[in-house]
């Protein structure tokens, strides 16, 4: 059943990515307000999501399955970047999180430039 909640908010959170990527790109003029409006989206939606799950002691599993891992986890993994790093922030290792976020970053941007350095080695 945990298999199935995940597929479904992933496959929903995927259709949702493509279409508000679309709609920034369309009316904003540039991919990468899709990109940066999907993730401060996501980063919002996972925020509320977590808030929830605190905050109310009958929260449901499922629903975490459902909407956090399958949904935010498809419509942005930038999302969970950035709760985590609020999570640290919360808990007093302001530190840990500098480090946290800004290797994500570092490490995200190196990544993508390997990817496609990769790619135009081979293809």
């Amino acid at each position: 059943m945990n298999w199935l909640l995940v597929m479904i908010g992933g496959s929903i959170g995927a259709a949702c990515r493509y279409g508000t990527d679309r709609l920034a790109t369309n009316y904003l003029g540039s991919s990468l307000t899709g990109t940066f409006s999907v993730n401060i989206i996501g980063s919002l939606a996972l925020g509320f999501l977590v808030g929830c799950a605190l905050s109310k002691s009958g929260w449901n599993h499922n629903y975490s399955l459902l909407l956090g891992v399958g949904f935010c986890g498809s419509f942005t993994t930038f999302s969970a970047v950035s709760v985590s790093g609020m999570q640290l922030i919360s808990d007093g290792n302001y530190g840990k999180a500098a480090t946290y976020l800004t290797f994500s970053v570092v490490a995200g941007l190196l990544a993508a430039f390997l990817g496609i350095w990769i790619a135009k080695q081979t293809i």
